[in-house]
């Protein structure tokens, strides 16, 4: 059974569970039958106990209806003190996914930005805990009926159909754990390659008409596949993954970045925007849909109007190879080359990990309470490199990886 084979990847490579490690669980309610599977698994490997946090989001819904801005700026304490006080106590967090990607499309966007202000604010710890690689982390999909609905619309049964796209992008069937071991090794030629090119800065071209330039940080390290936690355990953060990334100079980017696809953002869909950067900031920026909720992204700290990452995805990856719009960031962003806005990764850089966010910046890195990804991949994306040598070397040719990466 699938659904089974899927828990347990997800607990034993996507979390790495550990004996006497708590697990916390963020699901929707839709998802309890995969969670009961999670569980049992997390608890055969003798995990401590597992905590779950179900979301109605029916209720969700109602709640942002009919609570004010005001309200929103108050993260609860005892959820507050949940996760910090078990990030304290080394457990791992699974963040399962399946929203309806239209769901708060009518809800004031000052409602949304206040929450997810105040509860990155109150949670901190947690999420300096799953930055600094004191806790494993995943996220992974649960197809949910109107996520399936949207994704799609002409299909009989879009839930089954759904369930069916997640299996087969996430290397789902008996041989799971060892499919994505093999996955693992498949990153590591060119993420070795691109971390020995010394490179200088980014230069991405397509039609649509990103212009863009964007340095790496001295020491910069790429990564992919997986993480490796400070106590040496691995795992994966994202089900499924095919991205290489690394934290760019948060003062660098120059230019014109437009996204290639809708992003879907706490229940609202952004389409047609794009970003201009001065210095490394947003100067300038548009959306055919959802500005406002854009414009709550950008304000939810002074950092983040700067990037985060820089993702690099080949446009022809298996789940670009669907040609399936899938409404879910997790997906979305395995099919094209993107970046985020705010926080950096204290792990692509050299000693990262050993150094304090202050140390951080001064390296280059950015340092927010958001995290926001957002797709600028295209078939005729380029993408050329500026080595500190002087050369410039195309890493991108026609929306994939050019030939030195054969």
């Amino acid at each position: 059974m699938k659904l089974k084979q899927y828990a347990k990847l997800i607990v034993e490579s996507g979390l790495n569970v550990q004996p006497h490690q708590i697990v916390v669980i963020q699901a929707p309610i839709e998802a309890y039958e995969l969670v009961r599977y999670i569980s049992e698994y997390a608890f055969k490997r003798q995990c401590e106990d597992v905590i779950i946090r179900y979301s109605d989001e029916i209720v969700e819904h109602t709640r942002f209806t009919y609570r004010s801005v005001e309200q929103w700026e108050h993260y609860p304490e005892h959820e507050a003190l949940m996760y910090n006080m078990t990030a304290r106590q080394n457990a791992c967090y699974l963040f399962l996914t399946g929203e309806d990607p239209e769901l708060m499309k009518d809800i004031d966007a000052k409602k949304i930005a206040a929450f997810s202000k105040a509860k990155n604010e109150a949670t901190k710890e947690c999420r300096d805990g799953r930055m600094f690689m004191k806790n494993s982390w995943c996220i992974a999909a649960v197809a949910t009926q109107k996520w399936a609905e949207k994704v799609y619309p002409k299909e009989k049964n879009p839930k089954e159909k759904l369930w069916d796209s997640i299996f087969s992008i996430c290397r789902i069937n008996e041989n799971a754990i060892s499919n994505w071991e093999n996955h693992k090794h498949s990153f590591e030629h060119k993420m070795n390659l691109l971390n020995s090119m010394q490179i200088q800065s980014l230069h991405y071209t397509n039609s649509i008409g990103t212009d863009f330039k964007i340095d790496l940080c001295e020491n910069y390290l790429f990564e992919g596949g997986g993480s490796t936690l400070k106590n040496g355990i691995y795992y994966f953060p994202n089900i499924p993954t095919e991205e290489l990334f690394t934290s760019p100079e948060r003062t660098s980017a120059n230019g014109k970045l437009v996204a290639s696809m809708p992003l879907c953002y706490n229940g609202n869909l952004i389409e047609d925007f794009w970003f201009e950067f001065k210095d490394g900031k947003v100067t300038d920026f548009g959306a055919k849909t959802g500005k406002d909720i854009l414009q709550s992204i950008l304000n939810i700290d002074e950092n983040a109007r700067y990037l985060g990452e820089v993702a690099l995805v080949p446009y022809d990856s298996p789940i670009s190879q669907t040609n399936t719009l899938f409404y879910e960031t997790l997906f979305d962003e395995n099919a094209a080359c993107h970046f985020a806005l705010g926080s950096s990764f204290a792990e692509c850089i050299k000693d990262g990990l050993t150094m304090t966010k202050e140390q951080l910046m001064e390296k280059g890195l950015n340092d927010s309470l958001t995290h926001v990804d957002f797709m600028i991949g295209t078939k005729d994306l380029k993408i050329v490199a500026t080595c500190k040598n002087g050369n410039e070397v195309t890493i991108f040719e026609d929306g994939n990886f050019s030939s030195i990466f054969k």
